[in-house]
């Protein structure tokens, strides 16, 4: 049984789906979490239509503990950089949409527990007419959107200012993977803000998550009205099909296609608008160009980072080894700006440059997915160094050289990758 045999409506736009037969069944809102937290919606569907639920039990009440953890997957498929930041192994992906259990991980504190029917989130602030109090209900019984986009940190490829450049950034020092590819559902935060009566004068939109113990303390971030207005920023609710992952946001997070991942705001709790520029140290001192090529804008020591930037990468570890012979490498390209239109490698750093294969997504991939790449290699003996650089619909390539900033954001480069062939 699935949910196209039930009838249910699973157009681009995502509107009705598991919930709708869920609820003209019957079913609580209570029991219809459980069931997707317990089993996905195989779950849900098995309990609507009278067939054998999986054999997954259901999650207990959540016991309070003295130390909370930081995460809650499992970190062995990771690379662990301490302090709940999680990085996937990009050589453990082959196909476009990441799983969520390899999801990478970015957290400011701890993750946390969330109970749903006990959470709220509140849009308020002098440039909406209307202030409101939403619940997890009222938010699931507003349209719906359903595309493909990856998550990327700021930070992703920091380490590559060492590596390459010689000159090492502040901060966790994120390979590749800092970076996701997934399938997100959830309601357009410009939905919410029309219904808050959002003015003409607003300027600012400001985003809080409860990771820090209360909305007035949370981790947060500002984007200016026009991003909050796109159709596409999300109040995202679901990934990969499933109730959003604890280590995710669970119940609600922002999702803010082709922008750093700090704009995309874990537990949300509270939205502020407002009719000034408003500046936090998420845009003054932190998720900030800080560097003699970046003169300082507002109150921020730089340029605040919003857009993410084109890149590229081989799914190999690193350094890779190989055995001799023809090897079929591949890797990801990602641009905020579009799809990738060409992938090229290079054995002799950049000098030349051959093309890759650009595997063609399905039709119902949006432009913010990433896009897999791959190229035939006759792996001869020895010590090899491969770079590849992407380039979008729109013209944008990945640049020779980016300046430096001490954050180490943004950094795209081409990487040099080394590889080991016996």
């Amino acid at each position: 049984m699935t949910a196209k045999s039930l009838g249910l409506r699973k157009d681009s736009e995502g509107r009705g789906g598991i919930w709708q037969l869920a609820r003209e069944r019957g079913m609580s809102r209570r029991r219809f979490l459980q069931l997707l937290s317990a089993g996905g919606t195989a779950a849900v569907l098995a309990s609507c239509t009278g067939l054998p639920l999986p054999t997954a039990t259901l999650p207990a009440a959540e016991e309070s503990t003295a130390e909370a953890p930081l995460y809650y997957k499992n970190p062995a498929p990771f690379i662990d950089h301490g302090g709940g930041n999680l990085e996937t192994r990009l050589e453990n992906m082959e196909a476009l949409i990441t799983p969520s259990q390899y999801f990478f991980v970015r957290n400011n504190s701890a993750s946390l527990v969330v109970d749903a029917a006990d959470w709220r989130l509140s849009i308020e602030g002098d440039a909406v007419a209307n202030p409101l109090e939403l619940t997890y209900d009222d938010v699931l019984d507003l349209p719906s959107r359903t595309f493909i986009s990856y998550l990327e940190c700021a930070g992703n490829h920091r380490s590559m200012f060492d590596l390459v450049k010689g000159q090492a950034a502040k901060g966790t020092q994120w390979g590749t993977g800092a970076i996701s590819n997934g399938r997100w559902t959830g309601a357009a935060l410009r939905d919410v803000l029309v219904q808050a009566d959002i003015t003409d004068e607003a300027v600012s939109v400001l985003l809080i998550g409860l990771d820090s113990g209360s909305p007035e303390k949370g981790f947060r971030r500002v984007m200016p009205v026009e991003k909050a207005m796109d159709p596409d920023t999300l109040l995202a609710y679901s990934l990969n099909g499933e109730a959003l992952p604890k280590d995710h946001g669970f119940p609600l997070r922002a999702l803010a296609p082709g922008w750093v991942g700090a704009a995309s705001i874990k537990w949300l709790g509270r939205i502020v608008v407002s009719s000034e520029q408003l500046w936090t140290r998420n845009n003054t001192t932190s998720y900030t160009l800080i560097g003699d090529a970046y003169p300082p804008e507002g109150e921020s020591l730089g340029k605040p980072v919003t857009m993410q930037t084109i890149k590229s990468a081989l799914a190999l570890p690193r350094p890779a080894e190989l055995a001799a012979g023809t090897q079929r490498i591949h890797g990801y390209a990602q641009s905020p700006s579009g799809p990738i239109a060409k992938v090229e490698w290079s054995l002799d750093a950049g000098t030349t440059w051959r093309g890759a294969t650009v595997v063609e997504p399905s039709e119902d991939v949006s432009r913010y997915s990433w896009a897999r790449f791959e190229f035939m290699w006759d792996a001869r003996p020895g010590e090899h160094t491969i770079m590849t650089r992407a380039t979008d619909a729109a013209g944008n390539r990945q640049p020779d050289e980016i300046p430096f900033n001490e954050k180490g954001y943004l950094f795209n480069q081409p990487v040099p990758h080394p590889i080991r062939v016996a």
